[in-house]
Parts: structure tokens; sequence; C-alpha cells
């Protein structure tokens, strides 16, 4: 398992903690297609170890579909599928902008049963969904993850905006390249929504004290 301590400087925020998402975002975008594929590699044995390790049960996943760089999920959905866990994936209501969660099946995933949203990602056709609080696990994306779970998003506060209302909380697991790691603390706002762990292609980083009595080793690579 990773510990991690938390760096002795000042947190990151303001105009600092947004020049350095968008720098971030921008080396994300850029990242080759074959370092993304390497990236997806490691990032799926490193679940892979995660799941075997996590004794808490998981049943239902929340996954998110991949656009702007971000670690690819296609091989964790089609992991899900392999052990039986039901797969749901994010759409955003558009009264609140929270997120609800649609149960996709294996067909329906495999024949890109998906519509764009405006903002570029892609979401499941369905209208209706589950709240959060129905799944074991949450998978989330981001730009920027601290060394204390601290995660920095797009900016649509979608992923804070849900968790934040939910009665029983999932465990939140948080995908990145290693560079979107940073050893800086970020300055956390009072409805920001932290991480359980991040898993990335060299790591498994746990973050929660209560969460750790869960794994009982993570798998360094």
């Amino acid at each position: 398992m990773t510990s991690v301590v938390p760096h002795a400087t000042a947190p990151l925020s303001g105009s600092a903690l947004q020049q350095l998402r968008r720098h971030i975002a921008k080396q994300r975008r850029q990242s080759s297609r074959f370092a993304q594929q390497r990236a997806a590699q490691r990032v799926l044995a490193q679940f892979r170890f995660f799941l075997d390790r996590t004794r808490q049960p998981i049943m239902r996943a929340g996954i998110y579909l991949d656009a702007f760089g971000e670690i690819r999920t296609q091989a964790l959905i089609q992991e899900c599928f392999k052990r039986n866990i039901k797969v749901f994936l994010p759409k955003v209501c558009a009264m609140n902008q929270r997120l609800v969660w649609v149960e996709i099946s294996k067909h329906q995933y495999q024949n890109h049963r998906f519509t764009k949203h405006r903002l570029g990602m892609y979401e499941p056709m369905a209208t209706r969904g589950q709240p959060i609080s129905k799944l074991d696990l949450v998978i989330m994306p981001l730009v920027i993850c601290d060394t204390t779970g601290s995660r920095v998003g797009m900016g649509g506060g979608f992923y804070d905006k849900t968790l934040s209302i939910a009665p029983k909380r999932p465990i939140r697991l948080g995908l990145a390249h290693e560079f979107q790691y940073i050893a800086e603390n970020i300055q956390r706002a009072p409805w920001d929504q932290s991480l359980d762990a991040l898993v990335t292609p060299k790591k498994c980083y746990i973050f929660k004290r209560p969460f750790k009595k869960t794994i009982s080793l993570i798998k360094k690579i």
C-alpha cells in the first residue's frame, strides 16, 4: 500500500490552481495514442488488484465514458461485465445539474447506445437513472489529485453536487495519469468531495483512513 504524506507548502488556490488545471488538462489531451493505450493497460491491472483486495462487496459500479484524454475506461467496463458487476453510466440531469446513473447492459455498451452532451462527453441515451447512493463504487474522472485525495475536475461540479446530497456514499475511486497526481496540496472548498483512493498506471493511492481497512494490499507496477 502506498502511504501519502501531505506536502508542507501552502495549498494551491485561486489563479495558480486554475493555471495548473489548464496546463494539466492540455497535457492530458495531447497524450499520444500509444501513451493512452499503455496507461489504460496498466490502470486495468491496478483496478483488477483493487477489486480482488477490496473486502467491501461491489455489485454496482458507476463508471464514466472517457473523453478529453482521460484514462480510457473501456477495459474497466468490460472487466466489470466479466465479474458480473452491474455497470451504471453517469448522465447529467438538466434540471439540477446533478448526475443520475443509468444501468447499461453489455449488449448496449457494445452497440454504443450513447448520446453526446453539449460539453463534449458521452452519456447513455436513457433519460431515467438511479441516484448515486445505489452504487457500491463510483469511478471518477479528474484533472488533478493531491496527496490528501482532494480532486479538481473540469469545473462543472457534477460529481461534487451529486455526492454532497447522497445519504449513502459509495467508494470513490479516481483514475488519472501519473502526471495528474501532484505533491502540492489543493485548497479544498466546503462543497468539494474528495476521493477514497486513486488509481494511476503506477500505483494505487489510499487516502481515507476508514477505507484503508478494506484493502489488504495494493500492487505496485
